[in-house]
């Protein structure tokens, strides 16, 4: 029973920061590209972020490069988003992902429907 659940999210002003923790268990970890998305209301999910499977590669959606840092602990099985200098704009639920890429030589998803396994999600909100 795969299971996914991110922790962290919460209230900030605009210029704060937040950092979010996916727990995964129910899968070998590091055979696993992990991805964060979020979706705001009245919007489709989108992509924020995505590492490799040992953490040696990461790729982020424009809107977030220089502010946000994704990063995993394969001993733990966890990934993790830390966010900062927040803006209204990033408020949204936020979900991390799962993917086994294999052994391709592409090693980073930032493909929605690429992603095998989803979080709950949890909700940051920036306020002005």
């Amino acid at each position: 029973q795969v299971q996914l659940v991110e922790s962290g999210g919460g209230l900030v002003q605009a210029g704060g920061s937040l950092k979010l923790s996916c727990a995964a268990s129910g899968l070998t970890f590091n055979n696993y590209c992990m991805g964060w998305f979020r979706q705001a209301p009245g919007k489709e999910r989108e992509f924020v972020a995505t590492i490799s499977w040992n953490g040696g590669a990461t790729y982020y959606a424009d809107s977030v490069k220089g502010r946000f840092t994704v990063s995993r602990d394969n001993a733990k099985s966890a990934a993790y988003l830390q966010m900062d200098n927040l803006r209204p704009e990033d408020t949204a639920v936020y979900y991390c992902a799962a993917v086994d890429l294999g052994s391709s030589i592409v090693v980073l998803s930032a493909k929605r429907s690429e992603y095998e396994y989803w979080g709950q999600g949890t909700q940051v909100t920036v306020s002005s």
